[in-house]
């Protein structure tokens, strides 16, 4: 069983040449592998449409093989990068167009995910940039240029040689702008052609046109040793209307925009995830730390003067109130925590003490 049409002239080849016996074991061994994969790919469709969503006794996911890659994360790994098949093969790297010359690596395609995933949280011109799979400068503006540069002043040191995903087609004047410094990829829903000429000078630069791929997919699916993690995607989006004020003070109009803003990126960072932003734009981003209070203190770290008068992100409760106490003493005049702890009064005693305020959001975003 000949599946593939890039096998058929191998294979007539061996046939014309020596018949059937041309045709090895081991020959007819990789063919059988390519049948049962192209059949399987194929029910695991039919299956996927048919279930309507729902996680099924058995599971079976298809792909079809893009490119092989160099390597994966490190050299000495072997690397494909593959596309699902079906409608969920159109919610991201499947429907991306590559249109520098350039091949993305391993770890490009995670982090283009990554950021391209951060950035659908925005209808306003937004842009985010990412580094090692971790958001470090995000932020939106009236502008896409100004929203760029916004973004990279949240931590221009990371951002060197990291992902960049913006939200609008890119005009000359971004092209401009980011063809000053080294990064690795740019993501954008279009080009303007003389942004694309210059950008396609950029050495080392890939870009990648997104406009093709819909919206985020409804699960994910994370491989485990000897099985699968299966969950729906977190698709939960800022509802400041369902949060509840558990300080002396709420929010004002100001701060609980940024706390909103602050909210959509906090689900983007490895937990435990602490997000300092002031005015649309982070200004201090930490997360993958084993306790949260070192997540805030590297934020604060971050941010530096910045922190005076910004509000902060944690996408889990406190368990204690030391985080609190160091974004106070910082200067942090808000604060968006899920709530739960039985140590809230503590925390709610910490800020009200500062006089900042503090909303319960009633919604976890933990990203292991």
């Amino acid at each position: 069983v000949v599946v593939d049409p890039s096998d058929y002239e191998r294979i007539a080849a061996r046939i014309r040449e020596s018949g059937t016996a041309g045709i090895t074991t081991d020959v007819r061994r990789e063919l059988a592998a390519r049948a049962f994969g192209h059949t399987a790919t194929y029910d695991a469709l039919i299956a996927e449409y048919l279930r309507n969503g729902e996680f099924p006794d058995e599971l079976a996911v298809g792909g079809r093989r893009l490119d092989s890659l160099r390597y994966g994360e490190n050299p000495h790994q072997k690397a494909s990068v593959y596309r699902r098949t079906g409608p969920a093969g159109l919610s991201g790297i499947g429907a991306w167009d590559v249109v520098s010359n350039d091949a993305l690596s391993y770890n490009n395609y995670l982090d283009a995910t990554a950021a391209w995933s951060a950035l659908a949280e925005f209808a306003e011109p937004a842009s985010v940039i990412v580094k090692h799979n971790v958001p470090c400068g995000v932020a939106v503006a009236e502008d896409q240029v100004t929203a760029f540069q916004r973004a990279l002043a949240g931590d221009p040191i990371s951002a060197f040689g990291g992902v960049i995903a913006v939200n609008r087609i890119v005009n000359s004047e971004l092209a401009e702008t980011i063809a000053k410094r080294k990064y690795d990829v740019l993501l954008v829903p279009g080009f303007e052609a003389e942004a694309l000429d210059r950008l396609k000078q950029r050495k080392g630069l890939k870009l990648i046109d997104t406009s093709r791929t819909l919206e985020l997919p409804e699960s994910e699916v994370r491989m485990v040793p000897g099985g699968m993690l299966v969950q729906e995607t977190d698709r939960a989006t800022p509802d400041p209307d369902s949060w509840s004020v558990a300080t002396e003070r709420g929010p004002n109009e100001h701060e609980r925009a940024d706390l909103t803003f602050a909210w959509s990126v906090v689900k983007h960072v490895k937990s435990n995830a602490i997000v300092l932003a002031k005015d649309g734009a982070t200004v201090g981003i930490c997360g993958g730390q084993p306790n949260r209070v070192d997540s805030v203190r590297l934020a604060i770290q971050r941010a530096g003067e910045r922190a005076h008068g910004a509000v902060l992100a944690s996408d889990a409760f406190f368990p204690f109130a030391d985080g609190v106490e160091e974004a106070v003493r910082a200067g942090v005049s808000a604060i968006a925590q899920p709530g739960g702890s039985n140590r809230d009064p503590e925390t709610i005693a910490a800020a009200n003490e500062a006089g900042a305020a503090m909303v319960f959001t009633h919604i976890r975003h933990f990203r292991h």
